[in-house]
């Protein structure tokens, strides 16, 4: 961000300086011209009018070489003729032939002449007995001046608006780094601490005494929003164990004493007893159900980065004996070998501790439910691209209808018999809590596919920001 506010005010500094700099810089060189050759041309005025005294009658004077002396700067190439065109005084060598030129242009119009070449000034006046216009011209005062003195001035003047625009420049820099770091930093801070937040660590809190009163303001409501999450995390924390502990223990309790009852009743009482059990341990069932949905929306465990092949074969690997059971066969695809039979980089993603290993075991206890004792098959692929990790579980099940699947996250929706309706729920909290995105689609030839697509751990590590 720093970059992007100097560039935009150095962009605007410069526009600014070009706009208004540039034309000054111009107006005062043409200044400096007109000044330059006006003194020139005074200088010329004053000689013709000595000359014209010495002159009246025709004839030269030995005080004009004297008075041309004292007009003339060092440089100069000044010249006096009579009516003849004869020099009768000079200062300097003889002047350029340009200077012919000029003298045509003051004879046509009657009057003084300048000319300005890119190294001199040539200045031709003419000299009248009788005023400028009314009378005789007796001749002619020529002066020739280099412009050295003016064009250093020229070179002064612009160094001087370089040097101006420099600063302006340099300042305009330095100021706009000054709000752009007392802007970015408190921002740079604020960023860091809800990213901690997301991580799982509720107790950060974002600094209130740095940066302009918006950004204060900003960073006091989010250390209240902090706080009050934190206070509501803790709070369901606690709750869940509270409920953990209050509902299971009876539940226990109550399957250990119709146990006891059944083991002393007679076969239809045992019947009834079993049914009674079955109903109990269903009950446990959407119990945990609920409590691992609770938890899923509440997790705010700190992430850690997954190897999704290694997690992927090992809960495969754990289901195992309960596909056997029911004539299931579990098929692991990782793609983990690129299409030299090489092996790949191995799919990471940034998920909370424990949290895939849920996802999987509601997937396949879902998908082995959902098959039954018919025998089936269960799919498993893992696949790594630019953007993040897609992880696949398909089963060739009865699979679900659109309204089905539309229905498919919310709790106690279930297409099983018998099932809870919570897998897919879970599943669905903890993949969304995690920054990830979950898809139902049918399998080709019947059943369900789950696809999980999980951003790169690297995804925003280069953040910057404040930069």
């Amino acid at each position: 961000m720093t970059r992007r506010i100097v560039l935009a005010l150095l962009a605007l500094t410069a526009a600014v300086l070009i706009a208004a700099v540039v034309p000054l810089a111009l107006q005062a060189v043409a200044h400096e011209q007109d000044a330059f050759v006006n003194a020139t041309e005074a200088t010329a005025r004053s000689v013709a009018v000595v000359a014209e005294d010495k002159l009246g009658d025709r004839a030269a004077d030995p005080a004009l070489a004297s008075a041309v002396r004292s007009a003339a700067r060092q440089g100069d190439e000044l010249l006096v003729l009579n009516y003849h065109g004869r020099p009768i005084a000079w200062y300097g060598s003889s002047p350029h032939d340009s200077w012919h030129q000029v003298a045509a242009e003051a004879y046509q119009s009657n009057g003084q002449a300048a000319k300005l070449t890119k190294d001199r000034v040539i200045v031709v006046e003419p000299i009248w007995n009788d005023g400028k216009y009314n009378g005789t011209q007796i001749g002619t005062v020529v002066l020739e001046r280099p412009i050295g003195q003016l064009n250093q001035n020229i070179e002064t003047l612009w160094l001087y608006l370089a040097a101006l625009s420099g600063g302006a420049m340099a300042a305009a820099a330095l100021i706009a780094v000054y709000f752009a770091r007392w802007v970015g930093k408190p921002l740079a801070r604020l960023d860091t601490a809800a990213r901690q937040i997301a991580n799982g660590d509720l107790t950060v809190r974002a600094g209130t005494a740095a940066g302009p009163p918006e950004v204060r303001r900003m960073a006091a409501t989010f250390n209240m929003m902090a706080g009050r999450l934190e206070t509501l995390v803790h709070g369901h924390r606690a709750m869940l164990a509270d409920a953990s502990h209050q509902l299971r223990t009876p539940l226990t309790a109550l399957r250990l004493r119709l146990d006891l009852l059944a083991a002393d009743s007679g076969p239809a009482a045992a019947a009834e007893f079993a049914g009674a059990q079955e109903e109990i341990a269903r009950l446990s069932r959407l119990v945990d159900g609920l409590l691992a949905t609770a938890r899923a929306e509440s997790a705010t465990e700190q992430l850690e980065n997954i190897d999704v092949v290694a997690v992927t074969a090992e809960r495969v690997a754990a289901w195992q004996p309960v596909a056997d059971g029911h004539g299931v066969k579990l098929v692991v695809e990782p793609a983990s070998l690129d299409d030299d039979g090489r092996e790949s980089i191995r799919p990471f993603v940034a998920l909370g501790a424990g949290h895939l290993e849920q996802i999987l075991d509601n997937l396949l206890d879902n998908a082995i439910e959902a098959i039954g004792d018919g025998g089936g098959l269960v799919r498993v692929t893992v696949a790594s691209s630019d953007h993040g990790t897609t992880l696949t579980v398909a089963d060739d099940g009865p699979g679900m209808t659109p309204e089905e699947r539309s229905r498919a996250f919310l709790r106690f929706s279930s297409g099983t018999p018998g099932g809870t309706g919570l897998g897919l729920a879970i599943v669905h909290r903890l993949v969304t809590a995690n920054g990830g995105t979950i898809r139902l689609a049918d399998t080709p030839g019947g059943g369900l596919t789950v696809e999980l697509d999980f951003p790169a751990t690297g995804l925003y590590e280069d953040a910057n920001p404040a930069g």
